[in-house]
């Protein structure tokens, strides 16, 4: 009897391992022997579950999207806290990038020269902004705000206060607690389209 194929459970269990290792070394610093140690498997077995350093790369950007996105939805299952565009911004206004999966995507922006990762990181931005244009006008609906911004600007607005506020902790720019309220008291002037 043959063994059952265990690739898709050694992706999922290693992939955690290798965006954390890309997070903290970027891509081209990374190497394989690297991945594989952080990993404690060889490498010829991440070999077998992508067929080069590119492929984990480009699984890692979509893990960042992924666990994201599903911390999000737990956001907006939530049946406290005003609507899911204002949960969204309680919830990252106290722990956007404290992961630090971030430096994923940052790495990425400096391999836009191979089509492949650029790409690949087109698209992860652009889901971020579909998923925050839904919460953005699905707010706008349940609290009847019309006025302001289109709300794809709006959406495409939060997804650059998300970078700034990593950029900021990136480089100590600013402490914690005004971070915090960079993407709390921006986000809402965003989603309302006014000042209060």
């Amino acid at each position: 009897m043959s063994r059952p194929n265990r690739s898709q459970e050694r992706r999922e269990e290693t992939l955690p391992v290798l965006a954390e290792t890309f997070a903290g070394l970027g891509y081209r610093r990374t190497t394989t022997a690297m991945l594989a140690r952080a990993c404690g498997v060889r490498e010829n077995v991440l070999y077998r579950l992508w067929p080069d350093k590119k492929a984990m790369f480009l699984a890692s950007m979509r893990y960042v999207y992924d666990r994201s996105e599903r911390i999000w939805e737990e956001q907006a299952k939530a049946a406290e806290g005003g609507t899911t565009a204002e949960r969204l911004l309680a919830y990252e206004s106290k722990h956007l990038g404290e992961l630090g999966l971030y430096r994923i995507l940052f790495a990425g922006l400096s391999e836009t020269d191979d089509p492949e990762i650029r790409s690949h990181l087109r698209s992860t931005y652009r889901r971020f902004q579909r998923w925050i244009l839904r919460r953005v006008e699905e707010h706008r609906r349940v609290r009847g705000a019309a006025g302001g911004a289109e709300a794809e600007l709006v959406a495409w607005a939060m997804v650059g206060l998300g970078t700034v506020a990593n950029v900021g902790r990136e480089l100590d720019l600013f402490p914690a607690g005004l971070r915090a309220r960079l993407i709390a008291d921006a986000g809402r002037l965003l989603l309302e389209g006014e000042v209060p």
